[in-house]
């Protein structure tokens, strides 16, 4: 056997990536999804769209380089965490698309289970805030709207999933109906002390167990995928969540090594190994990966927006033409003229938890032009990034030397530098950015013997650039204190 396939399936495309022993990208095939906002606050995604665009992927990778499906010694996928599917057992159909994690439709919900006073419950129990971002409201959501959903779940002739449970049932014409470790910290029905789905706060949701699927750890053969999609039967062996999978890829094994995804949003998260530290600070506690039955947790702070930001000033704003110039543009100019872009547009994330902040380009005079607000726009990631990463230090009493980055936005030189100068952190940014693929591909091979261990996975890492501070702490602070300003005017226009 030759190689791994990876599924990274996306909140904006369906990608298969196929990796050799080193490491290394051989084939990749990507296809963008189809998006719908059926109202404001709403986002869905077409399950079928998301299958189909999947499975085209992996032929065409495959086709790409002339790979023999036997060469394929097992399949791992990586997934937009808390997007809910849920399908009928019977026929393998989406009763409704899948709300996507960015979606605020349930925000009123959340908000009534607040004044019903369940957050410390919650929180305790899962590691997680009562946000509409996670996927037992969505579900919810499905059984109290959908026609008939409700007496279906109440048959047992409905299924809940996440992407990539969704994802493996397909692959296996639903015999196999699983998730894994990672992906169920993220639906806020799982107690992530106790290992296990919780009765109390499926009883809050008023979710019937039925529809759940089996947890298993995020490295093992879970099934295999049936020969007609691909030419042959292949192992899946792996499962896990995108940024935790990022995480793996970046091969942070152990506690206190961070990383940061720049995608369409930004994610952060640290390895706490065997402790799992409850947040002070408005980030999460999840798990970082299942191997062996061993399980270890990290702290999360996620950031909304991140890659979106720029594809608003190319879409919306067309002050861009291309993602790649905004890196050109912001190097155009000094400063931002003391203008701040804050991209609050679906609220503010960790460690504001703002579902009702909203997006503002604060400081605006006659002297700011688009290369401004391109600047702006581009440190607002790296401010949000601040916060978050404040956050995750101060809860784990632990100082944050070393950050790697990964995902597509980490590309851009200017973003990277400025950030290492705003965290006061030295950068480091592998050669293969497409980590949060690498992690699931990792994470299959283990189980399947393709690789031994993980001291073999860490002799793959190899640094492209490294970006190192150089801002003194009084310009450092005083532009923070001024970003946290910013951030007000967002956070107070709703109220």
């Amino acid at each position: 056997m030759k190689y791994i396939m990876a599924f990274d399936a996306g909140t904006t495309s369906a990608r298969t990536i196929i990796f050799d022993k080193k490491g290394n990208p051989v084939s990749v095939a990507q296809k963008d999804l189809i998006k719908h906002f059926p109202k404001p606050g709403y986002v869905e995604e077409e399950p079928d769209d998301l299958w189909s665009k999947q499975i085209g992927t992996a032929v065409e990778a495959m086709s790409r380089k002339e790979i023999d499906p036997k060469d394929i010694a097992a399949i791992g996928i990586t997934n937009q965490r808390e997007t809910t599917i849920v399908w009928n057992k019977k026929t393998m159909e989406p009763v409704y698309n899948a709300i996507v994690w960015q979606c605020k439709r349930t925000s009123k919900y959340c908000e009534e289970l607040k004044e019903r006073g369940l957050e410390e419950i919650i929180r305790e129990k899962t590691g997680l805030v009562i946000d509409p971002y996670f996927s037992a409201t969505k579900i919810r959501w499905i059984l109290e709207n959908v026609e008939g959903a409700r007496e279906m779940a109440e048959r047992g002739d409905l299924l809940f999933g996440t992407v990539e449970t969704y994802l493996i049932y397909k692959l296996t014409d639903g015999e196999v109906h699983i998730t894994d470790y990672t992906n169920a910290s993220r639906t806020m029905l799982f107690n992530i002390k106790e290992k296990k789905w919780d009765d109390e706060l499926l009883e809050i949701f008023d979710i019937p167990r039925s529809m759940l699927p089996e947890i298993k750890n995020s490295s093992q053969v879970y099934g295999k995928c049936k020969s007609k999609y691909l030419g042959c039967e292949i192992p899946i062996a792996g499962a896990i969540g995108d940024q935790q999978s990022s995480l793996f890829g970046t091969a942070s094994f152990e506690k206190g090594m961070a990383k940061s995804t720049f995608g369409t949003g930004a994610f952060i998260l640290m390895n706490t190994g065997d402790e799992l530290i409850r947040s002070q600070n408005g980030l999460v506690t999840t798990i970082a990966w299942a191997m062996d039955g061993q399980i270890k947790y990290a702290l999360e702070g996620s950031i909304f927006e991140a890659g979106s930001c720029i594809d608003f000033m190319r879409d919306n704003l067309r002050i861009i033409d291309q993602a790649d110039d905004s890196e050109y543009m912001a190097n155009k100019v000094e400063d931002t003229n003391d203008c701040y872009f804050i991209p609050a547009f679906t609220g503010l994330g960790a460690p504001y938890w703002d579902q009702y902040a909203r997006g503002s380009i604060v400081g605006l005079t006659g002297s700011v032009n688009k290369y401004h607000i391109v600047r702006a726009a581009l440190e607002a990631i790296a401010y949000l990034s601040c916060d978050v990463i404040r956050a995750m230090q101060e809860d784990s009493n632990t100082k944050i030397r070393s950050l790697t980055v990964d995902g597509g936005v980490s590309k851009n030189n200017f973003l990277m530098k400025f950030l290492s100068d705003i965290v006061d952190v030295h950068i480091e940014r592998p050669k293969v950015v497409e980590l949060t693929a690498l992690g699931a591909c990792y994470m299959a091979g283990l189980a399947v013997g393709f690789w031994k261990d993980i001291d073999e996975i860490r002799e793959n890492n190899a640094i492209d650039k490294c970006f190192d501070p150089e801002m003194d702490e009084y310009e450092r602070n005083k532009k923070m204190a001024r970003w946290h300003e910013a951030v007000k005017y967002s956070m107070n226009w709703a109220k």
